[in-house]
């Protein structure tokens, strides 16, 4: 019996090696975890016609279930006498699903000449180097050109842009942020690109001090897009890191408590409470609409 321990050992060895790398590989390329279960979703509240409205279009940070996106806790940043919140964020999307699935068509079928466009998209355009081998539709080319991937539609859309092809091309990155801007216009309301909101992400910087994910990978498309287009980019994730960080790595991870994406309803607060100090540290015309502080 002595002589089968030592194989048996190093058969326990190499399994724990084996899961030891797989988690260290793991932890260096986090990617963005799915949306919890959408329930309790707030309904869109009828919008007066009267005033401008400014749309947030985004994915589950800006809206989730029970008020865990941060657009739910918007509106009462502004003077809702002047401007419509209307928050058209939807969990899961991307630049390329929210586009495709018809969510942006919607948007513009309300939007009216004056009205604004907060477009924040990334956090599920990643995730792999080959979006036509994304199973689930999201990922987009990465970087801001012309590039192109034919995918074969096993089940083509019902509605929105492609409805009834068999065959979508998938673009870049910043094409659909260009498309989005371009549609925009062509509304005669005004387009503003938002950073992407922050993870609960810890590295050490060069120094060795730890320091809060600043970019998950999108910054720099965002701003060639912004000064191609001559868009305003809000900053919202530099006002948000530094509020994290100042606050602590402990007390920051309470704020996360399902995943290193999604929020509670105070990281909610706390990430609009962010768009508008950059709102303001931007000089945007958006401010005009803001309370007094």
């Amino acid at each position: 019996m002595s002589s089968r321990l030592p194989c048996l050992d190093s058969v326990s060895i190499l399994l724990s090696l084996v899961v030891l790398l797989t988690v260290a590989s793991l932890a260096q390329t986090p990617t963005t975890p799915d949306a919890p279960a959408q329930t309790s979703i707030a309904h869109n509240a009828p919008l007066n016609p009267g005033l401008p409205t400014l749309f947030i279009v985004g994915d589950s940070t800006a809206r989730n279930q029970a008020d865990l996106g941060w657009g739910d806790h918007f509106a009462h940043y502004f003077d809702t006498t002047k401007i419509n919140i209307a928050n058209r964020a939807k969990a899961g999307r991307s630049s390329r699903s929210y586009y495709n699935e018809g969510l942006w068509a919607d948007v513009l079928a309300e939007m009216k000449p004056g009205d604004f466009v907060l477009i924040q998209m990334g956090h599920n355009d990643g995730g792999t180097a080959h979006p036509e081998t994304d199973t689930k539709g999201r990922a987009s080319i990465k970087g801001i050109g012309d590039e192109t991937v034919q995918f074969p539609l096993a089940k083509p859309f019902t509605t929105g842009p492609i409805a009834g092809q068999t065959t979508e091309t998938i673009f870049t990155y910043g094409w659909y942020i260009r498309k989005y801007i371009a549609d925009t216009r062509a509304k005669k309301a005004t387009p503003i690109l938002l950073t992407l909101t922050i993870r609960n992400i810890w590295i050490n910087d060069a120094d060795g001090k730890l320091r809060i994910e600043r970019d998950m990978g999108f910054r720099d498309y965002e701003d060639q897009v912004a000064s191609e287009q001559h868009v305003p980019v809000i900053d919202m994730a530099t006002v948000e890191a530094d509020r994290l960080e100042a606050l602590g790595q402990e007390k920051t991870a309470l704020l996360f408590p399902v995943d290193h994406t999604h929020t509670s309803a105070e990281g909610a607060e706390g990430n609009a409470e962010s768009v508008v100090i950059a709102i303001r540290n931007s000089n945007s015309p958006l401010a005009a609409y803001l309370k007094p502080q």
